[in-house]
């Protein structure tokens, strides 16, 4: 039987204007004009027999139809945009491209890759470490590591690890001029700073010291930099669990505290529906979890 299908060149436009509840936010997202929005969700409109939008002055809004539909076409194009993933992966079947931020490739991802390539040696990862939330058809993306809440739409969204922010620094300045023995000895060693949201103003209140100034020290806008600079020796670091991991476990950095912070934003890994059928993918998937678990 013949599928009942509506003019499926209206559809990426009404999708765009129901998600922004507007026809100029739609238009700049494809990239088109507002009048070619309009025309095509009346065009819908007509072919359905049906108002999807209650049109305003200044605004849109859904009519419980439009609402309903929304849903289902959104959901829709989110499984053609996978398939369309999975479709095109057998021209690049040897490789893997991988998304996620700088510090977790250059301080977690990077001292471990040697591991999966032994395993896998015919596939090549590239990585992307641009900071932004990559769109994984646009950019080629296979499987991306992802710091936040875990609500990304439109894709598998798979918790990997718990962040937690401690102190650390190189084992010398433990046992130095001023050794650190406690949280008050801060007040003699340079505190190094990165962007993260958990900063030194908040450890040392949950310290309980009101007598160190947070503000001063090194900065960082990378967190992989930040740590090399504790690694150095260059002062105390608020590390973060996962980007420190690998230096405390070869002992280039040092847990001189207990205190830790838990932050409310978690690693997550990220990858279109059905990507797990690309056997590159599982596998670095797998890889991933198994490498976290083990430490």
């Amino acid at each position: 039987m013949a599928r009942r299908l509506p003019p499926l060149t209206t559809l990426p436009a009404f999708d765009a204007a129901a998600r922004h509840l507007s026809f100029t936010k739609a238009a700049a997202e494809l990239h088109v004009t507002h009048g070619a929005i309009s025309r095509a969700i009346r065009n819908l409109e007509e072919q359905l027999g049906t108002r999807l939008f209650q049109r305003g002055t200044r605004s849109v809004q859904l009519t419980p139809t439009g609402a309903a539909y929304a849903a289902d076409i959104g959901a829709a194009l989110d499984r053609i945009g996978a398939a369309t993933v999975v479709a095109s992966a057998p021209r690049s079947s040897g490789i893997l491209n991988v998304s996620t931020s700088d510090g977790f490739a250059g301080r977690w991802l990077v001292p471990r890759l040697n591991r999966f390539h032994r395993a896998h040696r015919d596939i090549d990862v590239r990585l992307s470490t641009s900071g932004l939330f990559a769109d994984f058809l646009r950019d080629g993306i296979d499987i991306a590591i992802r710091f936040g809440a875990g609500d990304y739409e439109g894709v598998v969204s798979e918790f990997l690890a718990d962040e937690e922010v401690f102190a650390v620094c190189s084992p010398e300045l433990v046992e130095g001029e001023h050794p650190l023995r406690s949280p008050a000895d801060l007040k003699f060693h340079r505190l190094i700073h990165d962007n993260f949201r958990i900063d030194w103003a908040t450890w040392l209140q949950a310290a309980g010291l009101d007598d160190i100034d947070p503000s001063g020290g090194l900065r960082f806008d990378s967190a992989a930099y930040a740590v090399e600079a504790a690694v150095q020796g260059e002062g105390v670091l608020l590390g973060r669990s996962a980007l420190v991991s690998a230096d405390l476990a070869a002992g280039r950095l040092i847990r001189p505290f207990d205190l830790g912070l838990k932050s409310r934003w978690k690693y997550y890994v990220v990858y279109p529906e059905g990507a797990l059928r690309q056997r590159k993918v599982k596998a670095f998937r797998d890889w991933l979890f198994s490498e976290m678990a083990d430490g």
